[in-house]
């Protein structure tokens, strides 16, 4: 069955987002730049929003490689998670929105990052060093649902 997300609130945003691997088992993290982004200056996992008509898992292969560079296989839906955040727009607005995460796993093709403007840094960092970032809250929920020390 194809499930395709439409959207109909610009106040509510439907984000496919990455638990990304690579072949030594470390996850990707991503830092946000300051006063950008859901999570301004944390650290985080990357994803972005599913566009009209697009099915969830085109939408993370396309945010992953957008956003991180990165082709990913071994697509596996973990769960969802919903919050309301404040948002930090490039042209220095802000708007409260609704935003309901589908978490998947998922192994990298290489591992080798391009960053694109929505994240300053990022690391592939082991499980029992994953408490030592300034994870944003969904984040932290996402390992925590996940059995990994964050």
């Amino acid at each position: 069955m194809t499930v395709q997300i439409k959207k109909k609130d610009e106040r509510m945003r439907v984000i496919a987002v990455g638990v990304i691997y690579n072949d030594q088992g470390e996850v990707l993290l991503c830092k946000k730049p300051p006063r950008r982004g859901v999570f301004p200056g944390q650290w985080g996992l990357p994803g972005g929003g599913i566009e009209d008509g697009e099915t969830p898992e085109i939408a993370l292969r396309r945010e992953l490689d957008e956003e991180v560079g990165l082709e990913v296989g071994d697509i596996q839906p973990l769960f969802f998670s919903f919050g309301r955040y404040l948002k930090y727009f490039p042209d220095g607005t802000q708007r409260e929105m609704d935003m309901l995460f589908l978490l998947y796993s998922c192994r990298a093709a290489g591992q080798e990052v391009r960053l694109n403007d929505e994240f300053e840094a990022y690391r592939w960092v082991g499980r029992s060093n994953l408490s030592d970032y300034d994870l944003n809250i969904e984040t932290r929920k996402t390992f925590t649902r996940m059995g990994l020390n964050a």
